[in-house]
């Protein structure tokens, strides 16, 4: 694909993300897709494990929005760094093996990194950096680092 085509393909799944739209997430993925995630011990298969991990992001945070920062794009690759702002309404699981983490209420300014591979048309391998210690701060669940 072009640069232009996989830049708009970036765009949709970011789309997907602000309108809290699983299906539309899910359409950009291969059906073997395979989901990195610094949070996750094990990688995802399928397109069933990226619905949940959309869907406990979408959950934790209903009003989710995402800023792109920066981004570089290949014919076959795409590297975003992305801002994002949310309040925890709802229950958080940064993974299956983690614990579920009750709503704070709390309003949380994000970062992150993630890298997609593209094969004809669609994304089959991502890695996904949130910066979930700043999260967890921001949270109250983690101290902050003294100074």
């Amino acid at each position: 694909m072009s640069v232009q085509d996989n830049i708009r393909l970036d765009e949709e799944f970011l789309a997907s993300w602000d309108s809290h739209d699983v299906d539309r997430g899910l359409a950009v993925l291969s059906d073997d897709v395979v989901w990195y995630d610094v949070a996750s011990p094990e990688p995802m298969h399928g397109k069933a494990a990226a619905r949940a991990y959309l869907q406990a992001w979408y959950t934790a945070f209903p009003d989710l929005k995402s800023k792109v920062k920066g981004r570089l794009v290949t014919e076959d690759q795409v590297a975003t760094e992305v801002e994002f702002t949310g309040t925890n309404k709802g229950s958080l699981q940064f993974s299956s093996a983690a614990p579920v983490i009750s709503p704070t209420g709390k309003q949380v300014r994000g970062k992150g990194t993630y890298f997609l591979r593209i094969r004809d048309g669609k994304i089959v391998e991502l890695h996904t950096y949130p910066d979930t210690m700043g999260l967890m701060m921001q949270l109250g669940l983690m101290a902050q680092p003294h100074s």
